[in-house]
């Protein structure tokens, strides 16, 4: 069977779900990956009140969609985050930025974490994707010096923080999909292997694999499913392309998206430079069967227009893998 094709929902939370679910099955999706934003998946409600949950499927059903996952991004990002400041109160619902205090936020974060958890085996849902944020990743650049003993205590605060949180998803039979992404604890694979190994490999935490991110730092996207190959819980389809004229970087000169001296931006799905059938060759060879889902981020393009061929272009790309070797024809018959 092939994989479903689904659209992660973030990047259209100013539209009510009753409104998004049918022009997403007009633009030719299987299902959604619901974001824990704008009015498509609220956790507090999701865990408050026995007839929202049952709204939620019945506004899928009605429109011949599924949901196979949902996301909390925004929250997840604010755990580890250093520093907490007027960033993470534009993003954050008001009952988890409370009064601002950095350390309470961030443990309401967390709580918000355990409640995603619960409130996807409430919805039948076994993938909860998002980012995890970083005590260090301001220090990116090692200067002023950054020893690595300041290294090891960002790895060590982030694996103090989020064991507790698996320890829920453990409970609720869910598993974390962590979209590796500069600004997270792990944005590249040398990191993604130091963050897995921070936590003792622990099979709730894995992976929301996303090559557009990977691509534009210059990481080969198959590489990373190849090496961790057992812990892609999640696939988004997302593309990118790097724009280096001599005059920008990667680091993006301080540029909005969209800005064209940027050294790079995300594009509409197949209109950048991440090799998507490579990809889907190696999702095969590592038996991934989940949905790809679309995150569709282009400044420069109508999202109706992008989202629609996104996910035709996911729909042709994907393919199955061989039953058999095309050898196997030339054999004689025993």
């Amino acid at each position: 069977m092939p994989r479903p094709v689904t659209l992660f929902t973030g990047q259209w939370a100013d539209m009510p779900l009753a409104e998004l679910a049918p022009l997403a099955k007009e633009m030719g999706y299987d299902g959604l990956e619901l974001a824990c934003w704008g009015d498509h998946f609220e956790i507090k409600k999701a865990l408050e009140d026995d007839g929202y949950v049952e709204s939620r499927r019945e506004i899928l059903r009605n429109n011949g969609l599924e949901c196979h996952a949902i996301n909390n991004s925004l929250a997840g990002q604010a755990i580890c985050d250093s520093p907490i400041d007027e960033r993470h109160e534009a993003t954050l619902p008001e009952h988890v930025w409370g009064d601002g205090d950095a350390e309470g936020v961030r443990q309401r974060a967390a709580e918000e974490m355990k409640d995603a958890a619960r409130a996807a085996a409430k919805m039948g849902v076994r993938r909860v994707g998002g980012f995890t944020g970083s005590g260090i990743w301001r220090k990116v650049y090692p200067f002023p010096p950054t020893s690595q003993e300041e290294v090891d205590a960002g790895f060590r605060d982030f694996a103090e923080r989020w064991n507790p949180i698996l320890d829920v998803f453990d409970e609720e039979g869910v598993r974390f999909g962590f979209e590796v992404h500069p600004t997270e604890i792990a944005y590249d694979i040398h990191s993604a292997q130091r963050a897995l190994e921070a936590i003792g490999h622990r099979e709730a935490f894995g992976f929301n694999f996303d090559p557009s991110h990977l691509y534009w730092q210059f990481v080969d996207p198959v590489k990373f499913i190849d090496r961790f190959s057992g812990r892609i819980y999640h696939a988004h389809m997302k593309d990118a392309q790097r724009t280096l004229d001599g005059e920008s970087g990667i680091l993006s000169s301080h540029l909005p998206f969209g800005d064209h001296r940027r050294g790079w931006d995300f594009r509409s799905v197949g209109r950048g430079g991440v090799d998507f059938e490579a990809i889907i060759r190696a999702l095969n060879r590592i038996g991934y069967d989940g949905p790809l889902s679309v995150e569709w981020e282009d400044a420069g393009m109508d999202r109706v227009h992008g989202g629609a061929e996104a996910a035709a272009f996911v729909r042709k790309m994907d393919f199955e893998p061989s039953s058999a070797a095309f050898e196997a024809a030339f054999a004689k018959e025993n």
